[in-house]
């Protein structure tokens, strides 16, 4: 009879015993690539309220993403499912970093500022940043991130807002859009248009709701109004330091949360004096800070929850 083989000893890192409780950025630290190199497409999963985004290094990848990998990897039966890809860090000659921001329908996002929470958390899970300001360069400009909180809270410093049409853009005349009328799905809204590095379709209500942003989101999203589609807040002001918002976002559809939206419905309840400089915008998914400085210079502050991580099996793509 042959002798049974003993049981191996408890796994270990670095040849020691998990400590407790366990820090996991030191796990990150012990092993920069994360993955063989074989295991390729290997992502960080994170969330923002409930708008989840998938961060991939670019290192990670086997090729650049295309627009259909992405549509799949975001798609939620069919790939492993989220509101976007934040692909980063890349080279930037005037930031730490730079991160490009894709929509799960295989567009560019200019800007996102959970995105941007989350990417900045994920800098700081892996130490390529630590507890100063730093800066990422988006194609909506450059902005200054700080994780704190142990990485649970990152205060983003999102630039202006600007309600100029030739800058959003909306069409006609050059002009600052505010309390303009559109018409979609038989209704007419009243409107007001701004920018922060994206584009942001504001509408005041007495009420709104989830039904209310899935019925008309889409057709303002895609209104010729905007020649580059638009971000859609469905707005309700609750008193001078609370607003409440239902989001349908360009390229992703409902969303429960966003940043960059939060930043821009903030920005036009200022604008019409419903509101002052410090403003709690009530999202589906909860709350995001919003600070309006002098010129509309936007500070947003909001939590982060890391899901997982994982490797992207390349079967899904056919």
């Amino acid at each position: 009879m042959v002798a049974a083989r003993p049981l191996p000893p408890p796994r270990t890192v670095s040849s020691c015993t998990l400590p407790h409780p366990v820090d996991w950025r030191l796990i990150y630290t012990h092993h920069p690539g994360r993955y063989p190199h074989l295991m390729q497409f290997a992502f960080s999963k994170y969330h923002a309220l409930g708008n989840d985004y998938l961060v991939i290094d670019p290192k990670n990848l086997p090729a650049p993403l295309t627009p259909e990998q992405v549509k799949t990897i975001c798609h939620r039966n069919f790939g492993v499912g989220s509101d976007g890809i934040l692909l980063g860090p890349l080279p930037a000659p005037t930031a730490r970093c730079a991160l490009k921001i894709y929509n799960p329908d295989g567009s560019v996002a200019e800007k996102s500022g959970n995105g941007l929470r989350i990417f900045s958390r994920y800098l700081w899970d892996t130490r390529f940043v630590g507890n100063d300001e730093f800066a990422i360069q988006t194609d909506g400009g450059v902005v200054r991130s700080t994780v704190f909180d142990g990485g649970k809270m990152v205060r983003v410093e999102m630039g202006k807002v600007s309600f100029d049409s030739a800058r959003i853009p909306v069409t006609g005349a050059q002009r600052e859009v505010i309390n303009e009328k559109i018409k979609v799905g038989g209704r007419e809204f009243t409107f007001c248009a701004a920018t922060i590095g994206n584009p942001h379709c504001v509408l005041p209500l007495s009420e709104i709701s989830e039904a209310v942003a899935r019925e008309f989101g889409p057709l303002l999203e895609l209104h010729p109004n905007f020649p580059r589609k638009t971000n859609v807040q469905f707005l309700k002001v609750l008193d001078r330091g609370n607003i409440q918002i239902e989001i349908w976002e360009r390229g992703a559809g409902y969303t429960l949360a966003s940043g960059s939206s939060s930043s821009a419905a903030a920005a036009v309840a200022h604008k019409l004096g419903l509101v002052d400089q410090r403003v709690s915008v009530h999202c589906p998914g909860g709350i995001i800070q919003i600070e309006i400085r002098d010129g509309f210079d936007i500070l947003m502050t909001g939590g982060v929850t890391k899901v997982s991580e994982g490797v992207i099996s390349p079967e899904i793509f056919g």
